[in-house]
């Protein structure tokens, strides 16, 4: 079990891991219930950092911050494959050359106005959330978007005949492993904001299916890249909500 939580660990941050635990493919294939257990943990670390940053800086600027620990700690996986994916999916080309279009490592017009627009939702988003409400926001944001990853993988199949790195997380038990992740983001949500955090976690979950929807209408399933794109969408939607919540 260890092993497979440290295989989580190094696939999803830049947390240095000792030794070679979890490196073998057996290890990262069945580390997928660890995801969610990832998000709390940068969870945590993001939330007690917006905490730390709203007692001294001005708002935005402690929201820019908390966006670069949130890219950061991942070392910026999950918006490569958000913009590989809005590169493919604008393209209105076939779905093979969609394809095609993900696994090319240079970023296009679309996938660089795909980052600049969601880091840009998430900045916006933490600057306008009352102080009280500032930590929690941060606090749920990698948690909605780790727990999305198990939700899309439980939802659609992996598209590439050829393999790939998201390939390996097709075995296991991925119903299992969404529904765990749903009910963990529903109740870290209620235990962080109460009805708020419910209504970010349902949110989250929402928008999830419905971007999972869309990649089977565009490429009939899912690859890496969408997992990434996945991850990323989910991320703000906390904050969007949060502040929404505010603001009624």
């Amino acid at each position: 079990m260890m092993k497979r939580f440290l295989a989580a660990l190094r696939f999803l941050t830049i947390l240095p891991v000792p030794s070679d635990w979890g490196t073998r493919e057996e290890d990262l294939a069945r580390s997928v219930p660890f995801f969610v257990l990832i998000g709390l943990l940068a969870g945590a670390a993001a939330g007690a950092i917006a905490w730390g940053l709203a007692q001294f800086l001005p708002q935005l600027l402690a929201a820019v911050l908390v966006a670069l620990f949130l890219v950061s700690v991942s070392g910026g996986l999950h918006l490569d494959g958000l913009s590989d994916t809005a590169d493919a999916f604008f393209s209105s080309k076939s779905r093979e050359r969609m394809l095609e279009i993900m696994k090319d490592s240079r970023a296009g017009p679309m996938g660089v106005a795909a980052i600049v627009f969601v880091l840009a939702l998430k900045i916006a988003a933490l600057a306008s959330i009352p102080t009280s409400s500032f930590w929690r926001a941060a606090f749920l944001m990698p948690v909605a978007g780790r727990c999305a990853l198990p939700l899309v993988m439980a939802l659609l199949p992996y598209v590439r005949s050829e393999g790939g790195l998201g390939s390996v997380f097709t075995e296991g038990h991925p119903r299992i492993n969404g529904a765990f992740a749903v009910a963990v983001l529903f109740l870290t949500g209620w235990l962080l904001a109460g009805m708020p955090g419910l209504y970010a976690g349902a949110t989250s979950v929402l928008v999830t299916v419905l971007f999972a929807f869309h990649c089977h209408r565009k490429i009939c399933g899912a690859t890496g890249d969408t997992y990434g794109a996945a991850c990323e969408i989910a991320e703000i939607v906390p904050a969007l909500v949060l502040s929404a919540c505010h603001g009624v």
